[in-house]
C-alpha cells in the first residue's frame, strides 16, 4: 500500500511538472514582439526640466495586457505607453513583470497625476489610479524621482 502511494505521489508530480512546462510554454509562444508594437515618444515637464522617452504604445487589447512583462531589462529611455480612449480609474499589476517600474498616471488636463514609484516585480497587489486618467506610462523604476518627475508635471505625447 505503502509503494502504490509513493508511486501515484511519482506521477502526480510527473503530470503536475508536465502541465506546468506547456502552460508556461503556450504562455511564452503568445508573446508579441516588442518591435511590432507603435511607437512614439514621450515629453515630461518644460523648457529645461523636460524630461524626453521613446515609447511603445499599448493601444491594443493584447498589447495592454502583455505591457512589459517578461522583459528583463528597460533602458532609462524608453517606456510604454498604455493610452486610454477617455478618461476613466484604471488599475496595473506587476504579474510577470521582472523590474521594477515606475507608473505614471496621466489626468485629462495632461498631467502627472500619480507616480507609482518603484513597483515590486512580480507583483500580483493592484496599482490604482485613485482617479479617472487618460494614459499610463511605464518607465524604467526609480527613473521619475532620477529626472525630478513630479506630480503636476505637464506630459505630452503626438
Amino acid at each position: 500500500m505503502k509503494i502504490r502511494a509513493i508511486l501515484f505521489g511519482l506521477c502526480a508530480a510527473a503530470l503536475l511538472s508536465i502541465g506546468v512546462i506547456s502552460g508556461s510554454l503556450a504562455q511564452t509562444a503568445a508573446l508579441l514582439d516588442l518591435a511590432t508594437f507603435a511607437q512614439s515618444s514621450v515629453d515630461i515637464g518644460i523648457g529645461a526640466h523636460r524630461q524626453h522617452f521613446d515609447v511603445w504604445i499599448a493601444d491594443t487589447p493584447a498589447r495592454q495586457t502583455q505591457g512589459l512583462m517578461f522583459v528583463r531589462d528597460l533602458p532609462s529611455s524608453r517606456g510604454m505607453l498604455f493610452p486610454e480612449p477617455e478618461p476613466r480609474p484604471t488599475a496595473f499589476w506587476m504579474k510577470n513583470t521582472y523590474i521594477e517600474l515606475d507608473m505614471l498616471f496621466i489626468g485629462a488636463d495632461h498631467r502627472v497625476a500619480k507616480i507609482a514609484a518603484r513597483t515590486p516585480p512580480l507583483s500580483l497587489d493592484t496599482i490604482n489610479s485613485d482617479g479617472p486618467v487618460i494614459a499610463v506610462l511605464e518607465i524604467k523604476g526609480g527613473e521619475a524621482q532620477r529626472r525630478g518627475i513630479h506630480v503636476g508635471d505637464p506630459v505630452s505625447w503626438p
